[in-house]
């Protein structure tokens, strides 16, 4: 996966320069007036303990835009064309800051709608301190998007059926769980599938996991798609 800004880590690249104007901004919004929004390519804000971005990484880009009410409750208004490779990772942050071995608990519920077209997913991504690994888990996706490297089969892990592809971006290793069925709401267990990569496939040692993110990977939305998270809690002991 090409990288994004932290979490996602944005590394140097030279994103295309956008056309954002003020009436897409109020596109973006949703009917009540939002806490904050932003069309800036990298437009972050921090709400309730979690930092939201708007994230617009990737070449050949249209315009996007993000509100929030607060860190749970946000969304996307986004009009990126129908080319492929990935344009933007809109998302909100956790930082949680412990090893795998120390956590109790680490714990998410999504609440999501999204569109019936265009070309996305809707994902976790999870990264530890140094960016070595990253661990995404997608609990739907819609259009011509997949994964990186080579299928590890299934496994039933975190409350969720998943297909396991495992790769490298040429910066970190990537470890996809792809949800065998689309879900637009639910509790994912986060903790077992970062034992399971651990102890079960020896995939990486007891790293420190740092973010916790979770939002919305769009390859094309021609026209102009609204994303939308209705609610989301992460929560780790």
């Amino acid at each position: 996966m090409a990288p994004r800004i932290i979490g996602r880590v944005t590394k140097a690249l030279l994103a295309p320069a956008l056309a954002l104007g003020a009436t897409v901004g109020l596109a973006a919004a949703p009917a009540q007036a939002a806490v904050w929004n932003s069309c800036d390519q990298w437009g972050n804000t921090v709400l309730n303990g979690y930092t939201l971005y708007n994230n617009i990484w990737g070449s050949g880009a249209g315009s996007q835009c993000v509100w929030a009410n607060s860190g749970t409750n946000w969304g996307v208004w986004a009009d990126h064309p129908n080319t492929g490779g990935i344009k933007s990772y809109p998302n909100a942050k956790k930082v949680i800051n412990k090893t795998i071995t120390s956590l109790g608990s680490l714990s998410s519920n999504y609440n999501v709608t999204v569109p019936s077209s265009g070309a996305y997913n809707s994902s976790y991504d999870i990264w530890d301190t140094d960016y070595d690994y990253e661990i995404m888990l997608w609990v739907n996706k819609t259009g011509a998007v997949g994964p990186l490297g080579t299928s590890q089969g299934t496994v039933t892990l975190g409350g969720h059926t998943w297909t396991v592809h495992k790769g490298s971006n040429g910066a970190n290793e990537v470890f996809s769980f792809i949800r065998t069925s689309n879900s637009s709401s639910g509790t994912v267990n986060i903790l077992p599938i970062l034992k399971w990569i651990k102890d079960t496939k020896g995939w990486m040692g007891n790293e420190t996991i740092g973010d916790v993110q979770f939002g919305f990977e769009i390859t094309s939305s021609p026209g102009g798609l609204n994303f939308q998270t209705n609610n989301l809690t992460v929560s780790s002991s």
